[in-house]
């Protein structure tokens, strides 16, 4: 569909707006991301289906990189073709990148973080809420039928074993694509193939140096290259950052991450508080840029696939697979989440009564989230007042 310039602009102006207000509130990490994505995007804006929100999501999943950002930047190709690539994967990440930043400033001046615990702890059990309706909702897309429901329990159970995500993402992917293949084996032009992962390393960098080049190119490589979620992400920093090229200690490292959750946002802006750590604000924007550029290449690169996968039995078989394996994987981090995000009764309050304001009376998830914090610091000033 050719879009006229003055659509166009409209577009971007909405998918703007739309990812700078999600870059300041998504708390939560990818799993929230995705949730508040799609309450937006299919619920109220009725941009795409279900169906089509799971693709891109899918599609997000089997590229390195952070995946609720790859999502956000494949919203906006949907939407409005390569500027809106751009403007939607930009917005998503500065709000967290600035709010990062400031935090890196007061930590490099002041030695220490703001105190942010009674704020997250009415966010969280709201987040969890906010999981729930959106695994709820997309499942009932996902699951088409008992084979693919045995499938989504089955991922979940080889989640549960430690199996990595990629494999079985993958492997629920290929299992359908096979079951597809099979099924349609008499028609001509039945045919399946692979997808090829273009993965590369950039260049590496020696102990205790950190110029702008090398602090570039290493969170390059880790953006091209990395997979799964943020604590892959702590793994792989810890290797090279505190042991190999001895930037960093663990002290430092461990505050670095520590920012990365608590922060909106994509929790690859942990980069953004190493570099600033590393180079001052420079640093920062290098690394950060660094981290985050892979991602618009890949989604780039791959986002023509989606709708030509789908046309196709066998291809579309593979996206219903791993579809459901990513309603497993969501569900998997919703529990581990909500391990320590409801931990007693304020807590159980807070994530039942946001559950029926989300699921019976559609409220709106900002103010929610606006709502869980205002409690939980009324929560911290009785704690604090009242002996």
């Amino acid at each position: 569909m050719t879009l006229s310039k003055t659509d166009r602009r409209g577009r971007l102006k909405e998918l703007a707006l739309l990812f700078l207000k999600l870059g300041t509130i998504a708390f939560g990490g990818p799993a929230a991301h995705i949730a508040m994505m799609r309450d937006e995007v299919v619920e109220k804006r009725k941009w795409m289906t279900d169906e089509e929100f799971l693709d891109l999501n899918s599609a997000a999943s089997l590229i390195p990189g952070p995946n609720s950002t790859e999502l956000a930047i494949h919203i906006g190709n949907v939407r409005a073709g390569w500027p809106g690539l751009i403007v939607a994967g930009v917005c998503f990440i500065v709000p967290a990148m600035v709010i990062v930043l400031g935090l890196a400033w007061i930590y490099v001046t002041y030695g220490q973080l703001p105190q942010v615990g009674a704020i997250l702890y009415g966010i969280q059990p709201v987040v969890i809420a906010i999981i729930l309706q959106a695994l709820w909702l997309l499942s009932k897309t996902a699951v088409k039928n008992v084979w693919l429901g045995v499938l989504c329990f089955a991922a979940l159970i080889l989640t549960l074993t430690g199996i990595n995500e990629l494999v079985i993402l993958f492997g629920a992917g290929l299992m359908v694509s096979l079951v597809m293949l099979i099924r349609n084996a008499r028609e001509k032009n039945s045919t399946a193939a692979i997808l090829p992962l273009m993965l590369f390393q950039a260049g590496g960098a020696s102990a205790g140096t950190a110029s702008l080049t090398s602090i570039f190119l290493f969170f390059l490589k880790v953006g091209a290259v990395l997979f799964g979620s943020g604590y892959v992400l702590i793994a792989f920093l810890r290797a090279d950052l505190v042991e190999q090229y001895q930037w960093l200690t663990d002290q430092q490292l461990l505050d670095a991450v520590t920012v990365g959750q608590i922060t909106p946002g994509p929790v690859f802006t942990t980069a953004t508080f190493i570099g600033y750590l590393l180079a001052g604000v420079p640093g920062a924007v290098v690394a950060t840029v660094g981290i985050f550029l892979p991602a618009f290449v890949f989604v780039a690169l791959s986002a023509w696939l989606v709708p030509r996968m789908r046309k196709s039995k066998v291809f579309g078989g593979f996206l219903d697979g791993v579809n459901v394996a990513c309603i497993a994987l969501i569900a998997w981090v919703m529990v581990g989440l909500g391990r320590s995000a409801i931990v007693d009764i304020p807590t159980i309050l807070l994530f039942v009564v946001s559950s029926v304001l989300l699921i019976r009376f559609k409220i709106n998830s900002g103010w929610l989230i606006l709502g869980g914090a205002v409690i939980g610091l009324l929560i911290l000033m009785f704690q604090t007042f009242v002996p």
